[in-house]
């Protein structure tokens, strides 16, 4: 490409940029209005708040203005919000407008036009469009397209035109540090460039580096279940992450960022993918953790997380796992359904609601209501008619108790203080009589000391439904493997546990659904797009329980069976018929992405030669060192090795990454070398990444990455057999650009056994 090309190329960016500090200016007076207007709307606002009006017409206007001037705060404030969003986004482009370039020429035309591709749109103040955003459908050309005749999909249907030519860009502080043309996605040039820069803290967004397997996920609005089956380090989160960017753009008039939930592995993960969306000038959508969706929703209870499960995962018999693969699976939810759907009215678990210890409500009279409603309604239906009739049993009640001498005696104790309290809000002159307003207080004083009645009544405590799932265990079909003196000692631990105000993982999803379907509620409908981050790691029951919590939304899975931590790994193909019949999907896909571009060459087939069928894993062609291997004696000398090897590392990162196979280890070494790295031991509370040396237990580092990994201690002892290759592989897959194996003794059979050439491992036996 000769020089008057680039020549050209950076005139244009000079133009564009100088007509965009042209706006921001323009705009950033429009920000500083807006923003002066916010501080007086508010000023104003709070200065007739403060007010204290004592005569009635004078409360009735102030009433209406303050709910006026609500109204103008909130009306301020958004379009405060909305400029700066914009003045934000011309700040960015103005250090890089755009990344790509298309030359496309349409049947019809006699002439190409050029369009220049950027993380955000573009247009003059003669409404001409000097950048388009990428999400724009003519875009797509730019991700999917190679020279020659390409389609495109627009909201008219699908447009052909003839691509001529794709040029990229690398450019920053309006410079144009490198131009190539290319007849791929993303030439291999500007992916190196990329993926060799240092960044341990956040995930970077994509967009300019964007591959068409990736585009295709981000693009599609079709299907209901969208399942992605990715190996380590294939953008498969960033792609993701893109997409919901690409929905929020393409539905902006019907979709919002808080309807769109991610289930994240993890807070230090919730941090680490949060400068992404905005970035590219969306909100960040809805994030939650299995472990705090589930504790939600049973408060009061301590329910076993997914890192404890790990951490006592070898203690589990063949018993224990074959219970618990039937309480993780689809068969075990429909069986829950069965019996929800053939329940005897003297099989539900009522329970009477007191007040001061002194029945209320009794359990038969409860129970009584409830056989009352028509045999073929839903239990759900029949619980709503019930509290509805209890509901009204108790208002007739207040009415009654209104006029109980207890009554009397309390009107009688109030203080002037407390009178008044109970008359706030009541105009003056609006009582007929002595007799009405005595009957207007005593209503509030009987109402709130049911008060307790009508919460337990909204919030379902008429009914136990951990005494329900005891039940349901009880009477329930088992598979013929299942060793049924196992099962009843497994009921007998739940009633135990719950008795401590603990229940296991296992158990939690299936005791929500049965709560949900017997009671009803537990469900939101205004969520739309539905995405699980690390899907390997969630059970089948799990998922339908999750997808139950959100039945209106579209559902996009997200994981890699080979980084399967905590169950055995299961073919997607698999694993996509299993979803389909437990979610009774009408469309679904399932894209794989073989591909993996985290990592430097040597990293990623040391990584994949662990796997039986690594050779499907394609190693994106970035140089970078080989993974060293340490084999140490006793712990002394490997805790040496480390030390020595971590101090090394910093001089070169910033961040480097101590990978444990458990919490139990990674405390432990966090003692042993404390005084002289002091690292920061991380834990699943932890929401953020810090500088320098530090310790994690793998399942933390799920959909992490760091420049620098230390994978500490592959001894055989650790890792004995085939069970931990995911262990290892997604160890090893945690790192960009350095990759440190210390091994207490003999190395594990599954690095022993994989096909590295001897000069790749660095096996030292010296102090």
């Amino acid at each position: 490409m000769g020089n008057n090309d680039l020549n050209n190329e950076q005139n244009r960016v000079d133009e564009v940029v100088e007509k965009l500090y042209h706006r921001i200016d323009k705009t950033q007076i429009e920000y500083d209005k807006a923003h002066n207007e916010t501080k007086r709307v508010q000023q104003n606002y709070g200065n007739n708040t403060s007010v204290n009006y004592v005569e009635v017409d004078d409360r009735i206007e102030t009433s209406a203005d303050l709910q006026q001037q609500r109204g103008l705060v909130n009306k301020v404030v958004q379009s405060e919000a909305i400029i700066k969003n914009q003045l934000d986004t011309y700040r960015k482009l103005a250090d890089s407008p755009y990344f790509g370039r298309i030359d496309i020429q349409d049947e019809d035309e006699t002439d190409s036009d050029s369009l220049y591709i950027g993380t955000a749109s573009f247009v003059d103040d003669d409404e001409n469009f000097l950048v388009y955003d990428w999400r724009a459908p003519i875009s797509s050309i730019y991700y999917n397209g190679t020279l020659g005749k390409v389609k495109y999909q627009t909201p008219a249907g699908t447009q052909s035109t003839e691509l001529i030519k794709k040029r990229q860009f690398q450019i920053s502080n309006a410079h144009i540090d490198n131009m190539f043309d290319t007849n791929e996605t993303v030439g291999d040039e500007m992916l190196q460039n990329v993926l060799g820069q240092q960044h341990d803290e956040v995930m970077q967004n994509i967009v300019s580096t964007i591959q068409k397997e990736q585009n295709d996920i981000i693009r599609d609005t079709y299907n209901d279940l969208l399942v992605v089956q990715g190996v380590a380090g294939s953008g498969k989160t960033s792609a993701i992450l893109q997409r919901i960017a690409f929905l929020l753009y393409h539905s902006r008039s019907s979709l919002e960022a808080d309807q769109i939930i991610l289930f994240s592995p993890n807070r230090l993960f919730s941090h680490y993918i949060s400068d992404v969306l905005p970035s590219l000038g969306e909100r960040n959508m809805r994030q939650v953790t299995l472990q705090e969706f589930i504790d939600h929703r049973l408060e009061g209870i301590n329910v076993q997380s997914l890192f404890d499960q790990y951490e006592l995962e070898t203690q589990y018999s063949v018993d224990d796992k074959e219970i618990q693969a039937f309480k993780q699976s689809h068969t075990y939810m429909q069986r829950i359904e069965e019996y929800i759907k053939t329940i005897l009215n003297e099989d539900i678990a009522f329970q009477s609601i007191l007040v001061d210890g002194n029945i209320f409500f009794d359990k038969d009279v409860i129970r009584n209501i409830y056989a009352e409603q028509p045999q073929l309604m839903k239990p759900a239906d029949k619980f709503l008619k019930t509290k509805n009739r209890l509901i009204e049993i108790l208002k007739k009640r207040i009415e009654i108790e209104v006029y109980k001498p207890w009554v009397d005696e309390e009107i009688d104790q109030l203080s002037s203080e407390q009178y008044h309290d109970y008359m706030t809000g009541k105009q003056l002159g609006s009582f007929q009589d002595q007799d009405d307003e005595r009957y207007y207080i005593a209503k509030q004083i009987v109402t709130k000391k049911f008060r307790k009645v009508y919460d337990a009544l909204y919030n379902n405590s008429f009914f136990d439904a951990y005494r329900q799932y005891e039940n349901f265990m009880q009477q329930v079909v088992l598979p013929e493997q299942l060793n049924v003196d196992k099962w009843n000692q497994d009921e007998k631990d739940f009633e135990d546990k719950l008795e401590l105000h603990q229940v296991r993982l296992d158990d939690a999803a299936p005791l929500l659904y049965l709560r949900d379907l017997m009671v009803g509620g537990g469900q939101n409908r205004k969520m739309q797009y539905l995405f699980v981050d690390e899907m390997q790691d969630y059970s089948i029951a799990q998922l339908i329980y999750i997808k139950h919590a959100f039945p209106e939304t579209k559902i996009n899975l997200i994981g890699d069976s080979e980084q399967a931590l905590f169950k055995e790994v299961e073919a997607p193909q698999a694993l996509l018929n299993k979803l389909n019949e437990a979610f009774s999907t009408k469309k679904s896909r399932l894209v794989t992405l073989n591909r993996s571009y985290r990592s430097t060459y040597p990293i990623t087939n040391f990584a994949k030669s662990f796997l039986p069928n690594g050779d499907e894993i394609e190693a994106f062609n970035r140089p970078g060192k080989t993974p060293e291997l340490f084999v140490r004696h006793n712990i002394e000398q490997s805790l040496s090795a480390l030390v020595a090897c971590a101090k090394q590392e910093l001089t070169e990162e910033g961040t480097v990454a101590i990978v444990t196979k458990n919490l139990k280890q990674a405390k432990e070494l966090h003692q042993h070398i404390y005084k002289q790295l002091n690292p920061t031991l991380l834990a699943d509370t932890d929401r953020s990444l810090p500088k320098g040396v530090i310790v994690m237990p793998i399942y933390l580092a799920k959909g992490l990455e760091f420049d620098s990994v230390i994978a500490w201690d592959v001894s055989k002892d650790n890792f004995p057999n085939d069970q931990y290759i995911g262990t290892l592989y997604t160890i090893a897959t945690r790192a960009m650009h350095h990759l440190t194996l210390i091994s207490n003794g003999p190395i594990s059979p599954i690095i022993a056994n994989a096909n590295i050439p001897i000069n790749e491992v660095k096996i030292d036996h010296q102090q």
